[in-house]
Parts: C-alpha cells; sequence; structure tokens
C-alpha cells in the first residue's frame, strides 16, 4: 500500500530565510524571526522547557540545528532518532498561506502578489463600487489594516446596527470579511466573499484569498471568531502534486481549509474540521478508511491563527506540546509503504513586531519504512522538493526545478 500522510503546522518556521529583510513592516524587517527558537527560548526562560520528545525523534531539533548550527534553547536530542530530516527556504516570493502549500505541492508562485496599502480606506474606491452594487451591500465598515480580533471589537457593535460587512486586510495578500453569524447571516456571507472572488480575478490585482471571517456574539467583549471560516482563493498557478495523483487515479483527501487552500483543484474528499483536536481525528479517520494510492493532507492552523498572529508563544508552545503528543497514534496507524511528510508553509513568530507572517525557512520531517532513519537530507533550495518527493514515491511525472528527498 502507497499512502502519503502530509501533515502542515501551519507558521512553524525555524528561522529566518536569506531574504527576510525584504520582508516586514512599519521600520521593522523579518530578518532574525525565528518562530520555533523564539518560542523554545520563552519556555526556557519560564523555567518550563518545551517539550517535543516525539518531533525530536522524527529529527525536528536536528533540523533546527541544520539551519542554525545548534539546538533550540533548552532542547535535547533524543538518543535514537526514527526520521530524516531537512530544511527548506522558499522560492515564492511571498509568506502567505497560498504560497507556501503551492509550492510544498511542487507549484512555486513566480508572479507578484498584489497587496492593498496602509492608507485608509485601502479598497480602490471602483471595487468598493462594484462590491457595493454586485454584493448587495449598502456600505462597509473598516476598510483598513488589523488583526481579526481586534476588528471585531472595534466594529462589531456598529456592524450588528448598520448591517454593513467589515473590510480589512494584512501584510498578506488578502480581502478578508468580518460579519455576524446570525445578524448578517453565514450563507450571505459565503456569497459576498465570492462576488468579490470573481470582482478581483476580473481585475487587474492579484489577490490571493477572499476570506470570510463569521463571528459571533452579542457585545464587544463577547464577539468571538467562528470555526466557520471559508477562504475563496486563486487556482494554483500550475498541476499540483494533489492534481497529478488525482488524475492518476489516486484519492486526495482534504482536511481542514486544505481544499480551500487549492481552490478545490485536485481534491476527491474535502473534510471540514475545525480546531486541533478535530483535525486530528480526521486526520486519523481518514488513515483508517483510505486505500492505496492516497494522499491525506491536514493544515493543523491553530498554531497560526490563534498563536501566531496574536502573539502568544506560550499558547503556541503549549499547542505544540498538544500535538506532539498525539503523533504515537498517527505513528501507530501508519501500514508497510505509509510515508508521512511533516513541514511548515512559512513563520509567524510570536515574539516579532507586529500580526503578520515572518518569512522564514521550514522543517521537513519523514518517516516510513522506506525512508532512511537518522539521515540528514540537507538544506533545500525550495518547497518544491516535498512535491517533487510525493510525485516520485506515486512513481509519477516529475516536476521541473525540484529534487526528490529521497
Amino acid at each position: 500500500m502507497k499512502r502519503v500522510i502530509l501533515l502542515v503546522m501551519d507558521s512553524l518556521g525555524i528561522g529566518s530565510a536569506s531574504d527576510a529583510s525584504s520582508f516586514g513592516a512599519a521600520g521593522f524587517t523579518d530578518e532574525g524571526a525565528d518562530t520555533l527558537g523564539h518560542i523554545a527560548r520563552a519556555f526556557t526562560l519560564a523555567g518550563t522547557p518545551l517539550q517535543l520528545p516525539n518531533l525530536a525523534k522524527l529529527g525536528l531539533l536536528e533540523s533546527y540545528k541544520l539551519k542554525h548550527g545548534l539546538y533550540p534553547a533548552g532542547m535535547s536530542p533524543p538518543e535514537k532518532i526514527h526520521g530524516a530530516w531537512a530544511y527548506a527556504k522558499e522560492t515564492s516570493r511571498g509568506k502567505d498561506t497560498p504560497s507556501g502549500h503551492w509550492e510544498i505541492a511542487g507549484v512555486p508562485v513566480s508572479f507578484e502578489w498584489s497587496y492593498f496599502p496602509r492608507s485608509t480606506p485601502f479598497f480602490p474606491e471602483p471595487l468598493s463600487k462594484q462590491i457595493f452594487d454586485q454584493g448587495l451591500i449598502a456600505g462597509s465598515l473598516g476598510n483598513c489594516h488589523g488583526s481579526g480580533t481586534e476588528i471585531i471589537k472595534q466594529f462589531g457593535a456598529e456592524h450588528i446596527i448598520s448591517g454593513n460587512p467589515i473590510f480589512y486586510t494584512s501584510g498578506d495578500s488578502v480581502f478578508q470579511v468580518a460579519a455576524h453569524e446570525t445578524h448578517f447571516g453565514l450563507k450571505r456571507l459565503y456569497e459576498l466573499c465570492q462576488c468579490i472572488r470573481r470582482l478581483l480575478d476580473a481585475s487587474d490585482l492579484t489577490i490571493g484569498r477572499v476570506i470570510a471571517r463569521p463571528f459571533t456574539g452579542k457585545s464587544a467583549a463577547e464577539f468571538k471568531r467562528s470555526g466557520n471560516r471559508r477562504d475563496f482563493a486563486m487556482p494554483p498557478p500550475g498541476t499540483t502534486i494533489l492534481e497529478k495523483l488525482r488524475e492518476a487515479g489516486g484519492s486526495v483527501i482534504a482536511v481542514g481549509k486544505i481544499a480551500d487552500i487549492y481552490a478545490h483543484t485536485g481534491i476527491t474528499q474535502e473534510v471540514r474540521a475545525h480546531g486541533h483536536p478535530a483535525l486530528w481525528k480526521e486526520t486519523l479517520r481518514a488513515l483508517g478508511q483510505s486505500g492505496d494510492d492516497t494522499i491525506i493532507m491536514t493544515n493543523f492552523v491553530d498554531f497560526d491563527a490563534v498563536y501566531g498572529h496574536r502573539r502568544d508563544p506560550h499558547g503556541y508552545g503549549r499547542a505544540l506540546e498538544e500535538f506532539d503528543r498525539n503523533l504515537p497514534v498517527l505513528l501507530s496507524a501508519m501500514h508497510p509503504g505509509d510515508l508521512l511528510v511533516i513541514t511548515a508553509d512559512h513563520g509567524n513568530d510570536p515574539t516579532w513586531p507586529g500580526s503578520d507572517h515572518t518569512r522564514e525557512d521550514i522543517p521537513i520531517l519523514l518517516t516510513g519504512d522506506k525512508v532512511p532513519a537518522g539521515t540528514s537530507l540537507g538544506a533545500r533550495d525550495t518547497f518544491a522538493d516535498i512535491g517533487q518527493t510525493i510525485a516520485c514515491y506515486f512513481s509519477l511525472e516529475p516536476f521541473p526545478n525540484a529534487t526528490s528527498l529521497i
């Protein structure tokens, strides 16, 4: 049996990329960002070193050491390593979710994304008018850069009274729409975001995602984003490993927000789940039910959305430890011939200024009976080496400009 379990630890970068000085905003750059390293340092300073024994056995600490020449603060390697490890830099010109995921799947982004300016309002007036007319809304609130949790506190009450949705963006190539699930309606929110996606696709703007951000609650003190987020993304600019396998007759099971990230291309089964416990449950269920020639791909989004963007290093670290505790169940459920790949899509250093992603290199961990255990697979020039590895594993047509890890 040949199956790949591809787990994306959303935003677990392991140190700033060589071009990180070109990324950043408001007077600082991403040079020096280090998501895993700075979380480990925060835990060590608190007197409770970060404990990731199972990830360490798969080579996470070795991946970090390969890049930095030393282990993360307060962390020591295990006696024996059962996986192989590497780290990779991103060739795509971005530090966002689609760029990272598409490159992981073998298709780097060769074009430049469009970004909205930091002026207020940040949306072009002609675009806003089209949205109002075609989206059947009287107006909008926000129209600024902002954090999703703060934006609903600031504008949520006015949104309920006026009925106008909240528009905002970030350092990523995104158009985000926040609206109350009850007062505005979830179906109406999705329809509005689909309308915005169509208008952006018809414009000269290359905006990666339109994100529906529903929230609940009765007042600013109670407003809370719900688990019904939806991403309306541009399709990948080439044929990903997901599409290659589907076209060859295989199965691709997308858990969490994976289907949205790939604009539902190459997906044979979508499993929506919110929160890491549910994501683990559905990943294990998929593994138990799937057959030969299958990719099971899961994005563990809470690292990024709940802890990275909110600059909570201790919450992020506790989530890492919880992820680590779940690994043995997954490993014991694998069959001979299965390949497990654990990686990330970008960084989101919770100790860094601002609330945006950080431009970082990513770890790559592999295990399975075809993987040379205890082996360094070196520094990789592109995330696409992951897609190439999976293509070789399934004997599919290779990608250009990428090299298999094994």
